[in-house]
């Protein structure tokens, strides 16, 4: 292969990269790692997945939205390094793995929070601390990614 081809081939390796990562799929190539993780007493459950009683910032989008899709996945409040803030995270999937253990979980961002990482709900906390170190530190170390919700 000359350099010509060679070169042609980078070009259209880094377009089908950009185009993946900022077309319909935008935010599934944003990730972080190393991000501190608390827990907020959300418990979804108990009030019907009822964004508007859990206060959640983003009641004002997605409280209407179906409870299929409001109880799809465990809830968390985001604020981390890396991806959209505010509105534009609203309803968006994070996959968040405890780096401890491996331990990994999907959620939906429906709060935003001030930590400078993720709130989970406590539920999804307890699910992610499969050793205990996170209840024993009162957070987790977890890398994340957001993922395509599917909905």
């Amino acid at each position: 292969m000359d350099r010509r081809q060679s070169r042609l081939r980078l070009v259209v390796v880094w377009c089908v990269w950009w185009l993946t990562c900022t077309g319909a799929m935008l935010g599934s190539c944003q990730s972080a790692n190393n991000v501190r993780a608390t827990y907020h007493l959300y418990n979804p459950q108990q009030i019907n997945w009822d964004l508007n009683a859990a206060r959640a910032y983003c009641s004002t989008w997605d409280a209407n939205k179906p409870l299929a899709w409001r109880k799809k996945y465990g809830w968390t409040a985001f604020c981390g390094p890396v991806g959209p803030h505010g509105r534009d995270s609203c309803g968006k999937c994070l996959s968040v793995t405890n780096t401890a253990t491996g331990a990994q979980a999907t959620v939906r961002i429906v709060d935003q929070c001030a930590n400078g990482g993720l709130d989970l709900d406590v539920n999804v906390f307890k699910k992610l601390d499969t050793n205990g170190k996170g209840n024993e530190q009162g957070h987790l170390t977890v890398n994340y990614r957001f993922v395509n919700c599917g909905d």
